[in-house]
């Protein structure tokens, strides 16, 4: 304990010290405690003491004497001097010759000693428009301060008279920013309107509407409470208690005060958010006394747990807390001021501690101070707060900067050639540099860079105050969390109620009990067909039982809305859209294949299957669009019919081909005999397609689909129902049996002649279509609702648009763009040299088996022939039968004689 000793007995030398400052005055004003000299003078008013001693009752007027030391006040009136430091030596000051001086008054956190201050502060300032100007000192231009509300509106109207420009860095009352009675005073942060609207919000999102309020008396106290209270009845928070402390700290009413306050938030358990704007050495008395009474009670630590709010008045000051830990008191959340880098304070504390006796120079307010701070600066560091640091520092950086443009036109080294009211005219259309920053003062003088929300934590036994958990930006109204591990700490708040009744919500009316307070009330919900359509209504309404309904708890009357996928559905039109566009091009492309129906891409695109496929696309695209709109059984029977026999006509047109593609191009002489025979076009589209509406017939039939309408509890929706969900799955499988046997067929052809190739198209469309309908089935089985004819119409125009665009773009771009490949001696020089490269790969092949017999017989033949007709409508419209090659190799083995003759016949 002995650090604590050496504490107490550094403050009471520094009581001694500015106690013989005050005696060397004369008559009523107090000499500054710090100055420096400097061309121009900035004066600063610091609360260096928490009260005076107002005990001395004296009718004559007499300086009272300043008591209780304020490390934070003076850690703020050290932060003036430094940031005035570094503007000197800085090059905006030091190219046009001129330095910053400094004169601080201590406020003694008292009205009448600060206006003391500033009677000295206009002294110097109306002493150069007199005829004895060369006896004065050096003007005042600025005032920097005061900390307080209260002092800083009694200053401001003394400082107005002569337009001594004021920047306050924490005083906050929003009547300051009323221009009109303050047009001098400005301020490097927001006022208490945006904090209690922060406060406010906060309480919103928690959900937390019973609410008390600790304030200290005077403006400042007075404003806040104003703003909260009129700002918290609008978002439906009630303000169980009001407890306003008594302004100073002194005060004999002070103890029974907050006595008074404990009992009354020990007697409101409910009560659980405490919102405070007292000053720090207020809350520190509550606490203790919120302690005592527990004891005496014999109630455990945990009654007195509670979340508080901290306004910026004490939301940095972890000595409220005294002996008591974060676990005894509960949770709090401060709210407090943007602050920036301060390594610049950090360093001049550093050169205080290491170089006393030197650095001051000739400030001999910090010569007085070397020995105090030099062992305390630890203390000092302690109650540093940086948001606080940071708006001094603003407030001396803007003041130089207006200053350095004044100067730059004028030579401001003589005394009165530079007035405060230009100051105050430059500070006002300005704007300044700081950290790298810019800054301006708005039309009400204020700097508006929001708040930081703090959230108290304990480690290792410290309080740590600065943990940022989120941000208030003024111009969105809103908190952004900018670190999510910080912001987890909000979320255990989250189990904290503070409701006296919760709020009665449209659905439920609120029955009072007599003698409660209004916040307080018992939640009923409105029987059947009763609603209430507000919140907490005192009775429900009867609804029209004849046309609507209500279930219990229900806000309104609602009539059962008949809902379906409709024409007018956004979603709906989209697929009209691709639906309409879909038969357009289908239609285009046949015109355009009619018109070239006797050059070669058109015959080998299928020639007149082809005309059929784009027919079936279109009854397709069709079925699609009647899954749009109302049902009616013609349309629920129609839509399904119509997708599946239009569909099996085009797929099984497309198997034509892949057979056709698998025969041409077949090695196994056996199996291309076979497939020779079974290749009957006619036959197998119209089996397929014989299939497909053979089973479409059975389902009509048997179990048809039909329109239906499903009841809910608040809609009446209007759908098709399948009627047998057997047959449409056997439908939807047919398709993809015979999609898959054209996929296998093709996949086998995949690297014929490339201009030509039908295999590649016709692989990649099928694998569309698989691949679509695969997703299509677990989609329409977890999907209900509205929405549910959009999957399956989804589904057809992907299979329609990939038949389309594989089989038939390609081939309208070769027929517009590319009309030299579209020429027959186009077409054979690519079959030939397509011949001739398979014929030299299996040339290299045999001869290297020829090496290893005895005798072998080796011939290639190679014979194109082209014949182009298009006569025959059902083989392909392009038949080349051509001899592509023939390779006979003869193995004689003794008496064995083996012919192995491969022979291959091309029809494309």
């Amino acid at each position: 304990m002995a650090w604590v000793a050496l504490i107490i007995y550094l403050h009471t030398i520094l009581f001694l010290i500015i106690l013989e400052i005050g005696h060397a005055t004369e008559k009523d004003t107090r000499a500054p405690v710090a100055t420096a000299p400097g061309d121009i003078i900035i004066g600063g008013i610091f609360p260096i003491h928490e009260d005076v001693d107002k005990q001395n009752e004296s009718f004559p007027p007499h300086l009272q004497p300043c008591v209780r030391s304020d490390e934070r006040g003076l850690a703020k009136a050290l932060a003036m001097i430094n940031a005035v430091e570094v503007m000197n030596k800085s090059p905006l000051l030091a190219d046009l010759n001129i330095t910053l001086g400094y004169q601080i008054q201590d406020s003694c956190s008292d009205v009448s000693t600060a206006l003391r201050a500033t009677a000295y502060f206009t002294q110097q300032t109306h002493c150069h428009t007199g005829s004895n100007a060369s006896t004065c000192g050096q003007p005042v231009m600025a005032v920097i301060g005061a900390s307080y509300s209260e002092i800083s509106i009694a200053i401001a109207r003394q400082l107005t008279l002569k337009m001594i420009p004021q920047i306050s860095y924490s005083s906050t009352a929003v009547i300051l920013s009323d221009k009109s009675r303050f047009p001098a005073f400005m301020r490097t942060i927001p006022n208490d309107k945006h904090q209690t609207t922060a406060m406010v919000r906060l309480l919103s999102s928690y959900g937390w509407n019973w609410v008390g309020i600790v304030t200290t008396d005077g403006d400042y106290g007075r404003s806040a409470l104003d703003n909260f209270v009129s700002q918290a009845s609008e978002k439906g928070i009630c303000v169980a208690f009001k407890s306003i402390l008594p302004q100073s700290v002194t005060s004999q009413d002070v103890c029974s005060a907050i006595s008074q306050t404990a009992t009354t938030i020990s007697k409101n358990p409910k009560v659980q958010v405490i919102v405070s704007f007292a000053k720090p050495t207020h809350m520190k008395y509550l606490y203790q006394e919120l302690r005592n009474q527990a004891l005496t009670a014999r109630q455990k630590m945990e009654s007195m747990r509670r979340v508080w709010v901290a306004s910026d008045s004490w939301s940095s000051s972890s000595s409220v807390l005294g002996n008591l830990t974060l676990k005894d008191i509960g949770y709090i959340i401060g709210f407090t001021f943007k602050s920036g880098n301060l390594s610049s304070f950090s360093e001049y504390l550093s050169r205080l501690e290491a170089d006393r006796h030197n650095y001051a120079g000739n400030n001999s307010f910090l010569q007085e101070f070397y020995m105090l701070v030099s062992k305390a600066v630890k203390t000092l560091r302690e109650h540093t707060h940086s948001h606080t640091t940071y708006s001094v520092e603003m407030a001396v950086s803007a003041i130089a900067q207006a200053v350095a443009s004044i100067c730059r036109n004028r030579d401001c080294k003589t005394p009165g050639t530079l007035q405060p009211w230009e100051v105050l005219q430059t500070l006002w259309k300005q704007e300044f540099n700081l950290g790298g920053k810019s800054y301006t003062f708005d039309t009400r003088g204020d700097i508006n860079l929001g708040y930081d929300v703090t959230m108290w934590r304990s480690h290792e036994g410290n309080i740590q105050v600065y943990d940022v958990v989120a941000e208030y930006h003024l111009d969105k109204k809103s908190f952004i969390y900018t670190n999510l591990n910080t912001s987890e700490q909000l979320l255990l708040l989250r189990h904290f109620i503070s409701k006296c009744s919760d709020s009665c919500v449209p659905g439920e009316f609120k029955k009072t009990a007599e003698g409660q307070h209004t916040c307080c009330y018992q939640c009923i919900n409105c029987t059947e067909n009763y609603y209430s359509n507000d919140t907490d209504m005192d009775q429900c309404l009867s609804c029209d039982t004849s046309t609507e309904w209500s279930p219990e708890g229900s806000s309104s009357c609602l009539p059962k809305a008949l809902v379906f996928f409709s024409w007018k559905d956004g979603f709906a039109v989209v697929l009209l859209v691709f639906s309409a566009v879909g038969i357009l091009l289908a239609l285009l492309v046949s015109v355009l294949f009619l018109h070239n129906r006797d050059t070669p891409v058109v015959k080998a695109a299928g020639g007149p299957l082809s005309q059929v496929i784009l027919f079936s696309l279109v009854v397709s695209f069709i079925s699609a669009m009647l899954f749009v709109g109302r049902p009616n059984i013609f349309q629920c029977k129609a839509r399904q019919v119509l997708f599946g026999i239009s569909f099996t006509l085009c797929v099984s047109c497309i198997l034509v081909k892949s057979l056709q593609i698998l025969l041409a191009f077949q090695f196994n002489p056996e199996l291309q005999e076979v497939l020779r025979k079974l290749y009957q076009p006619f036959v197998i589209v119209i089996v397929c397609v014989a299939l497909q509406a053979a089973t479409c017939i059975c389902w009509l039939v048997l179990k048809s689909p039909f329109n239906n309408v499903i009841s809910n509890p608040t809609t009446l929706l209007e759908d098709c129902h399948e009627g047998s969900y057997l047959a449409f799955g056997v439908m939807l499988g047919y398709i993809a049996v015979l999609a898959f046997v054209c996929f296998i067929c093709a996949f086998k052809g995949r690297k014929l002649p490339q201009q030509y190739n039908e295999a590649k198209f016709i692989t990649f469309s099928m694998l569309l279509y698989l691949i679509s309908w695969l997703l299509f089935v677990p989609v329409y089985v977890t999907t209900s609702g509205v929405y549910l004819p959009a999957v399956e119409m989804v589904a057809i125009l992907i299979s329609n648009y990939g038949i389309l665009s594989c089989h038939f773009f390609t081939k309208c771009y070769i027929i517009l763009f590319k009309r030299e490949q579209n020429t027959k001696s186009a077409f054979r020089k690519k079959l030939y040299e397509y011949s001739s490269k398979i014929t030299h790969s299996v040339s290299m092949s045999e001869s290297s088996v020829s090496e290893q017999q005895t005798s072998s017989q080796h011939c290639i033949i190679s014979a194109p022939s082209l014949s182009l007709s298009a006569a025959d409508s059902v083989k392909p419209a392009v038949v080349t039968n051509f001899r592509v090659w023939t390779n006979c190799t003869s193995l004689h083995r003794g008496s064995i004689t083996r012919h192995n003759c491969l022979r291959r016949s091309n029809s494309i």
